[in-house]
């Protein structure tokens, strides 16, 4: 049973799952991936199949999971830096798309398909704490 892979993660792009096999890697953990030639090759079907999974050992699973979780989640700056909330002052802060309604989205492909973006970016900060929104910064 120890010689089995189980799924720690799952990913919706190849480059996220790279970069935590590569982690796991450095730490000595035979790490697999599933399906990351398929999304690559079309990556509308991400979702479809559930994303490309992050498998390890089962002997290994704890500590990968353990090594996952220590991996920063959460926005940083260009220095690297946390980003921290401008209302709160925590650093829970996620990015996010305000394409949200049918309206934007269709904005967006209309934008996308006539070559004008990006004329102005359409995310967003959010604290995770207090909730609050403020605006992209590069």
């Amino acid at each position: 049973m120890q010689d089995t892979f189980v799924t720690i993660a799952r990913f919706q792009y190849s480059s996220e799952a790279e970069i935590m096999k590569g982690r796991l890697e450095s730490d000595g953990i035979q790490v697999f991936l599933k399906d990351n030639i398929t999304i690559d090759t079309d990556p509308l079907v991400s979702n479809a199949i559930g994303g490309i999974k992050l498998k390890v050992l089962a002997k290994d699973e704890d500590i990968a999971r353990e090594i996952l979780q220590s991996i920063q989640q959460y926005s940083v700056d260009n220095e690297g830096e946390p980003i921290t909330c401008p209302n709160c002052g925590k650093t829970h802060i996620e990015l996010y798309s305000t394409i949200t309604n049918f309206k934007s989205l269709v904005s967006f492909l209309i934008g996308f398909l006539t070559g004008t973006l990006p004329f102005s970016t359409r995310y967003q900060y959010k604290c995770e704490d207090c909730k609050t929104e403020f605006p992209f910064k590069n």
